[in-house]
């Protein structure tokens, strides 16, 4: 299993080494902030989905084991988010709290996005084995957070993108209502 942590690491990381090194080497385009929002975004959602296809991979598959890479994707997803944010706080507002507020405030996308980083925050910060352990059931519940935050997701992204290129957040809500709904079918049934 070590070897597997060690591939999906590895992965996982490449795009942030890959918009990383774009970046240096001024590779990027000529908008750089624009492709590293978009980059980190897509990335953050693309890592979110998948940590939410591992239950139904595991269902689908008998595979048990793909369930334990959920944890390490979720902080990748949780990465991800936070590097978008981060892209718009620093590069689009320099840190400026009161312009990030009025921002926040100003474009519904922007809110819509936040809100689900900060459903992600709770997720993050107690995914130890020791947090784990003091949360016992309470911590399920409180990883449940992860479908508003995807749905959240989602609903960003399709607010962000021009009504001609909405092609790619289709993909990812479809894929994320088969998800959600298979949870459903197999709660029920």
């Amino acid at each position: 299993m070590a070897g597997i942590r060690a591939v999906v690491f590895a992965l996982c990381a490449l795009p942030a080494v890959l918009l990383i090194a774009g970046l240096l080497q001024g590779t990027l385009g000529a908008n750089p902030v624009e492709r590293l929002l978009n980059g980190t975004g897509s990335w953050g959602l693309r890592f979110l989905i998948a940590t939410l296809a591992m239950t139904p991979l595991r269902w689908a598959t008998g595979a048990r084991w793909v369930v334990r890479l959920r944890r390490q994707i979720g902080l990748w997803a949780f990465f991800y988010a936070a590097a978008h944010f981060s892209v718009f706080a620093v590069f689009e507002h320099g840190l400026g709290l009161a312009a990030i507020v009025s921002d926040i405030a100003q474009r519904p996308f922007i809110l819509v996005g936040a809100s689900a980083l900060l459903l992600l925050l709770p997720l993050a910060l107690t995914s130890t084995q020791g947090w784990i352990r003091r949360l016992g059931r309470n911590w399920k519940r409180l990883h449940w957070l992860i479908y508003p935050a995807a749905i959240l997701g989602v609903v960003h992204f399709f607010w962000l993108i021009k009504a001609d290129r909405w092609t790619e957040p289709l993909i990812y809500a479809g894929i994320l209502a088969v998800l959600l709904g298979w949870r459903v079918v197999k709660r029920l049934g």
